[in-house]
């Protein structure tokens, strides 16, 4: 959207195109493009089988050059790929952006309207002289307000533009150049990952991600758009590496320990290849938010990091790290309640961009005794600490607030990253805590008042004890201090892993939660829920 008079001198153009726009046109546009990848998967695939029929029955110099040409064929196929995610990248995010445009130029619009102003269809602003005059600086606040969307709404529109361009200069001079020189060693932190990144050339990083994506899908420091594509190119390579898993299995065995073994090893990948097609659609749908996958692996119970949002472009990003027994099976109802916390973020604050992140990159206990040692949670937090500094190193323009959110035994993975390695976040968030690996907010190396915690009366989790208290209960069970003790450890302060960090003595602080029990504090009628979105807003 462009500059210049439309009846007001003080509106630039665009106030009539924002307000009729309509900015999911633009995300099933990159919807459709992106959709273009599974006939172009297809072909490629084809000209491979193609491939291998010559082979047997065909040898020389003619058999050598008719393999050598379909190959350069499939070759320039998968080449498109990431281009394709590109544009649909690029489309979904300006989409994005005018809708945040045209909700604050709506909020401005009715603000001014309530205030005693007119705003006519150009955007120009007057006092309605059918109510109270306004003074000056009401007129100019008001102007401003719908100028400030209106620039919004062009940066997108030229930014997205620009990207398309390029797009489309490499499509005619050829998608990929030679490889870079250097990579990163695998000691490389997120900031010289991203100095690295800065310093290609669009054809260089369009070379890494279509032929090493494997590389480029888990690089801590990376763009969001960069680690989608690939990681979306490995998506499916990823299902069959379960799919192969899962025929190994399905032989029984005679009845015995290792059949009982095989049973659970089949069951297992069956609902990590649920949870892997429950990701997949979720990536395929259209709509805002757009999802990002940027990190898959189907090893063990499975792991998953997949953004709601770009994470590089919002002004609010939320890493939500949860509990026993997450894995791939869980990723898709697991992201579903990062979802939720971005819904009302958008409610609380139309306009503002936010993201959230589902971080599922660790080996959370699958039972009890597992879950009753911080093995886990101290192994996870290196890898955490990497993730919060890449998306610091990745993001774009003013640094975001970072909001990092652990529940359950994910608040001890929080906790000891943030004790042992430190967090690029600015604000720490525990539900349904059995501890935080430490006795006090200040041992968390936080902002002042950016340590918060929520626990639901009715949480089993306050009876997760300490092991001296629970060793004492049972020892006075059925004795006349019983009674007493019991109600005495109802009051305390003390958890499984450290001190209670919805305990006024932590040093943190508490929003509330109604009595929804230990998972439901993202239900839509619990005031955690709106206590989560602005803590990740900032307010």
């Amino acid at each position: 959207m462009s500059g210049g008079p439309t009846g007001a001198a003080d509106v630039p153009v665009g106030y009539a195109q924002l307000w009729r726009a309509d900015p999911g046109a633009w995300s099933t546009a990159g919807t459709a493009w992106r959709n273009l990848a599974g006939p172009v998967r297809q072909r490629a695939d084809a000209l491979t089988a193609r491939i291998g029929a010559l082979r047997p029955g065909w040898s020389g110099a003619a058999s050598a050059a008719a393999q050598r040409r379909i190959g350069e064929l499939r070759t320039g196929l998968t080449d498109v790929l990431p281009a394709l995610v590109e544009v649909d990248q690029v489309l979904a995010e300006l989409g994005v952006r005018l809708g945040a445009a045209k909700a604050r130029l709506g909020a401005e619009v009715a603000r001014a309207e309530s205030g005693g102003l007119r705003v006519d269809r150009t955007g120009a602003v007057r006092p309605d002289p059918a109510r109270v005059a306004q003074t000056g600086p009401a007129v100019v606040h008001a102007r401003a307000g719908i100028r400030g969307a209106l620039t919004l709404a062009g940066a997108a529109d030229r930014e997205a533009a620009g990207r398309l361009a390029e797009l489309t200069t490499a499509a005619v001079r050829g998608w990929v150049s030679v490889p870079p020189a250097w990579r990163p060693g695998p000691g490389a932190g997120p900031a010289e990952v991203s100095r690295w990144w800065a310093g290609l050339s669009a054809a260089e990083r369009r070379w890494l991600v279509g032929r090493e994506p494997d590389r480029i899908g888990r690089l801590d420091g990376l763009p969001a758009a960069a680690r989608d594509q690939a990681n979306r190119l490995l998506l499916g390579d990823r299902r069959e590496q379960l799919l192969v898993r899962r025929l190994a299995l399905r032989h029984p065995l005679p009845a015995g320990p290792l059949e009982a073994s095989r049973r659970v090893r089949l069951a297992a990948v069956e609902a990590s290849l649920r949870g892997l097609d429950g990701l997949t659609e979720r990536l395929a749908a259209g709509g805002a938010p757009r999802a990002y996958l940027l990190g898959l692996d189907p090893a063990g119970d499975g792991r998953a990091v997949v953004a709601l949002g770009n994470p590089d472009r919002a002004s609010s990003v939320l890493t939500y790290v949860p509990g026993m027994t997450s894995d791939l099976a869980d990723a898709p109802a697991e992201l579903g309640r990062a979802a939720r916390v971005l819904q009302r973020c958008a409610a609380l604050g139309p306009g503002e961009e936010a993201a959230a992140v589902l971080w599922l990159d660790y080996d959370a206990p699958d039972f009890l005794t597992e879950a009753a040692g911080a093995r886990q949670a101290e192994d996870a937090g290196p890898a955490l600490h990497r993730f919060q500094e890449g998306l610091r190193a990745a993001h774009e323009g003013p640094p975001a607030r970072q909001t990092v959110l652990g529940h359950s035994y994910g608040s001890l993975v929080v906790g000891a990253a943030a004790r042992d390695h430190g967090l690029g976040a600015d604000a720490l968030v525990f539900v349904g805590s059995p501890g935080v690996g430490v006795d006090h907010a200040a041992d968390l190396r936080m902002p002042a008042g950016e340590v918060w915690s929520s626990t639901a009366p009715d949480d089993v989790i306050r009876l997760a004890r300490p092991p001296d208290e629970l060793a004492r209960r049972a020892l006075l069970a059925g004795t006349p201090l019983g009674p007493a003790l019991a109600v005495l450890d109802g009051h305390g302060e003390r958890l499984w892993f450290g001190a209670d960090p919805s305990a006024p003595g932590f040093g943190g602080r508490r929003f509330p939660s109604a009595p929804h029990g230990h998972t439901g504090y993202w239900d839509p009628d619990n005031p955690a829920l709106d206590g989560m979105a602005r803590i990740v807003l900032g307010r």
